[in-house]
Formats: C-alpha cells, sequence, structure tokens
C-alpha cells in the first residue's frame, strides 16, 4: 500500500461516497448511467449497420468479417479498464489514493504501448489476413474498412480505459457523456461519409475513427488538464510501479483473453457457417447484422456489470464481504428483469428489426433468415445476467482468471460443442448454429453463477472465523 495518509471523507468526490456506501443503491446509480451510455453506442452501432446495409448483403458480409477484429481491439483495451477499474476500485476501498492514482496513470501508458502492438501488423498484413479467412468476393470492401479501423486503434483504446478510469471512482455520468458523444457524433457522420461523400464501407470506418479521436480528446481533458477526477493523472516522470501493473494485468490479461476467446468464437462460427453454407455469404450476413441486435440486447448487463466492477472491488478493498453478497444478487435480479422484457419485444417485433437491416434490394434475400435467427437467439438473453453479473464479480475482486474460465467453458467449449452436435452431427445445419449459442450460453451462464456464490460463501466463512479469533 502507497505512504500516503488518509484522505479525508469531506474530500471525497460524489461518485467515492456511492462506491462506499449502500450496495444497493450503488449498482443502481452506476449502472443506470453506464445503461443510457450503452444504449447510446449500440444505438450507433445498429445505425451503422443500417446504413452499411443500403450497400448491399456484401457490405454487412465485410463488416461481419472485420467485426472479430474489431472486437478483439475492444478486448485488448475494455480488459486493461476492467483491470484499471477493478484496481482503482480496490484501493479507494482500501483507502489508498496514492495507489489508485498510480493504477490510472499506469493504466493509460500500457494502453497506448498495446495499441501500436496491435496496429502496426493488422495494417501491413490485412489483405492475407481476410483473404484468408474467406472474405472472398467482398475483399477489396472488407480491407478497406478493416485498414482504417485498425489506424486508429489507439483512440478505441484509451475510450476504454478513460471510461474505465472514471468508472472505478464512481464518476459514471461523465463516463456516459463521453460516450454518449462519440456515439452521437458516429451517428451523424455515418450517412455524410458513405452516402454523400462517395466513400461508401471505408466512410463507416472513417466516421467511427473521427467520432472516436473526439471523444479521446474529452476524456484526456477531464483527467489530465481539468484534473478535477478523484484520481490524479501525473505523467511527469513516469515510471511504471511493478506492483500495480502486475495488479492490472492480473486482471486485465484475463479479462482480454475473455474477450478474445469470444472474438475467435465468432471467427470460428463464421467459418462454420460459410462452411455449412458451401461458401456463400449470405449466412454470415445474418449472423453479423443479427448479433449486433444481440449485442444490444445484452447491453444493460454490460452496464451493470460495470457497476459489479466498482461496487464489489470498493467493497473488497473494505473487506465488506456482505456488500459483495449484496451486490452481486441485487445485479442479477436487476439484469433478469431487464432482459425478460427485452427479449419478449424482440421475439414479437423480429420482422421489424430485420427489416432494418434488409430494406435494400442486395439485402432483402435475407430478410426471413434474419428473423428467424432474431426469434431463436434471444431466448438465451435473460440467462445472461446470471454469468455476466458473476464473471465481473471474480473481474472486481482481483480474480481474473477464473472469469477467463468460465467464459472460454461458455464461449468456446461449450458453444463449438453443441454447434458441432446440432449442425454437423444432426445435420441441423444454420439452425444448429443458432440452437447451439443459445444452449452453451443459458447452460455456460448457470454453471458460473453457482461457482461465484460457491467463492462469495467462501469468502464470508473466512472472514467470520478471521473476527471470532
Amino acid at each position: 500500500m502507497s505512504e500516503e495518509l488518509p484522505v479525508p471523507e469531506e474530500a471525497y468526490t460524489e461518485g467515492v461516497k456511492t462506491l462506499l456506501g449502500d450496495p444497493k443503491r450503488a449498482i443502481v446509480k452506476l449502472s443506470l448511467p453506464m445503461i443510457m451510455a450503452m444504449l447510446i453506442q449500440a444505438t450507433y452501432n445498429l445505425a451503422d449497420a443500417i446504413w452499411v446495409a443500403g450497400i448491399g448483403a456484401d457490405a454487412l458480409a465485410a463488416v461481419g468479417f472485420v467485426f472479430p477484429f474489431y472486437f478483439i481491439m475492444m478486448a485488448i483495451s475494455t480488459g486493461i479498464g476492467i483491470g484499471s477499474s477493478s484496481a482503482i476500485a480496490r484501493r479507494i476501498g482500501a483507502r489508498d489514493k496514492a495507489g489508485a492514482d498510480s493504477a490510472a496513470t499506469n493504466s493509460i501508458v500500457l494502453v497506448v504501448i498495446s495499441a501500436v502492438i496491435f496496429t502496426v501488423p493488422l495494417v501491413i498484413f490485412t489483405e492475407p489476413i481476410f483473404g484468408a479467412i474467406g472474405a472472398g468476393g467482398t475483399l477489396r470492401m472488407t480491407v478497406d474498412y478493416a485498414r482504417i479501423i485498425s489506424a486508429g486503434a489507439v483512440f478505441l483504446f484509451f475510450n476504454n480505459v478513460g471510461n474505465a478510469i472514471l468508472r472505478g471512482e464512481g464518476d459514471a455520468k461523465r463516463a456516459m457523456y463521453a460516450l454518449g458523444l462519440g456515439a452521437g457524433l458516429n451517428i451523424i457522420l455515418d450517412p455524410m461519409f458513405i452516402y454523400v461523400l462517395g466513400f461508401g464501407v471505408a466512410g463507416a470506418a472513417l466516421a467511427t475513427v473521427l467520432s472516436m479521436s473526439v471523444s479521446s480528446a474529452l476524456l484526456l481533458y477531464w483527467l489530465a488538464i481539468k484534473n478535477d477526477t478523484y484520481v490524479s493523472i501525473r505523467f511527469r516522470g513516469f515510471r511504471f510501479h511493478g506492483e500495480i501493473v502486475k495488479d492490472i494485468l492480473r486482471v486485465g490479461i484475463p479479462s482480454s483473453i475473455v474477450q478474445v476467446s469470444m472474438s475467435l468464437s465468432m471467427l470460428l462460427i463464421n467459418f462454420l457457417i460459410v462452411l455449412i453454407s458451401q461458401g456463400g455469404t449470405d449466412g454470415v450476413a445474418v449472423y453479423s447484422a443479427g448479433w449486433r441486435v444481440a449485442t444490444v440486447g445484452t447491453l444493460p448487463l454490460n452496464g451493470i456489470a460495470t457497476a459489479v466492477v466498482a461496487v464489489c472491488g470498493a467493497a473488497f478493498g473494505e473487506r465488506a464481504y456482505d456488500k459483495i453478497s449484496v451486490s452481486h444478487l441485487h445485479a442479477i435480479k436487476i439484469g433478469l428483469l431487464i432482459e425478460a422484457v427485452v427479449t419478449g419485444i424482440t421475439f414479437v417485433f423480429a420482422p421489424q428489426i430485420a427489416a432494418v437491416f434488409t430494406y435494400s434490394e442486395g439485402a432483402a434475400r435475407i430478410a426471413g433468415d434474419l428473423t428467424l435467427f432474431l426469434r431463436i437467439i434471444c431466448l438465451f438473453w435473460p440467462f445472461v445476467s446470471f454469468g455476466m453479473q458473476s464473471s465481473a464479480l471474480f473481474q472486481a475482486v482481483g480474480r481474473g482468471v477464473s472469469s477467463l474460465m468460465a467464459t472460454v467453458f461458455r464461449a468456446l467449449v461449450l458453444t463449438l460443442l453443441f454447434i458441432f452436435i446440432l449442425a454437423f452431427v444432426l445435420n441441423y445445419g444454420l439452425l444448429g448454429v443458432w440452437w447451439g449459442i443459445v444452449l452453451a450460453n443459458i447452460i455456460g451462464s448457470l454453471v458460473v453463477f453457482s461457482w461465484a456464490r460457491l467463492f462469495v460463501r467462501g469468502l464470508m466463512r473466512r472472514d467470520a472465523k478471521r473476527l471470532l479469533r
């Protein structure tokens, strides 16, 4: 722990007071701004797909081939962000402000280095990479989109970590404002770049990079220039703090691998879809567009999970294990109720949602398949609350490997196993792929929840024994 006098409570920001207060109130108060921010972000993702769909199904497929790599970028930056948020929250709970400051500064430097390492090879080897994974007739559009997105990776990386720092100190509102600004700008720029300026699919990528750069500038202003946050970012005389870097990476690396494993699963599913379709890309277009809707459908759970990381992390730093238990169960309950409503809406209005992505003549042929996909895939959404909030709990207390094991089991092992059985052994084709995803997510989420409850009970038993000594 850093050598520093404790910060008096009157110096706490509103966010820090929320983190250290009633856990149920904290989960709700921190979740709502992040749910709003992520819904705005998801609106952009959908708008992006809708504008791209106007070019045709091939354009949707091109974005679909790039999406897993974009997801990998998100994975690395989000992983470091989660590690940072967890480390900051735990140090705030332990009343170690100097440690929280160091965790924030180290995480920013780490993520910039990571962005450079990721960007260079992907920009250089774009064409052979996408040629090898089956882009086929969409290769030119895929390469154009991928190179621009990769070149702007540093803004995506910084955005995710800057927002995570704010969440780690309980400042969910400003994190919401930054995400909302980027997404809103992107929605405005997309049609201008795609259609008005005639850049096509490349225009969608340009709009994304430009909007992320503006959001990054705002975050940098708050954290390093205006400097009115609880944690302080200090680059002058910077050097890596070994123990804090290890603490960030102990959660961050497994969290990144969690996201990468999901991206790898998406790549493999894309490959299996092409294989089942005997080289056709319509299945990839259905999966790409439909999975965007699934991402939106489960986004409220992501917002709640960011609150779980911060609240449970602070409680762990305080050794207030009863707060961890209350926070975990309350977060799951809220998520379950929200997703039950979202699932019902999606199932009923699946044809209308599909129509949004298939309004152009080139994409109209996949409308029926997309409707069916949506009605199948939405069935697992309520169950995701059990798994996602449990994984967030493991991340909050510094057990990133446990979160990793849980996700690999669900997203890779179970998903690919069920797809193989249903699509290939039982010969259900694409229907087998869709139902394999559903079954894997339901079973995997319930297994992770059971594991998390056993872990929390263990913490509380050990603490009870400690107090009796």
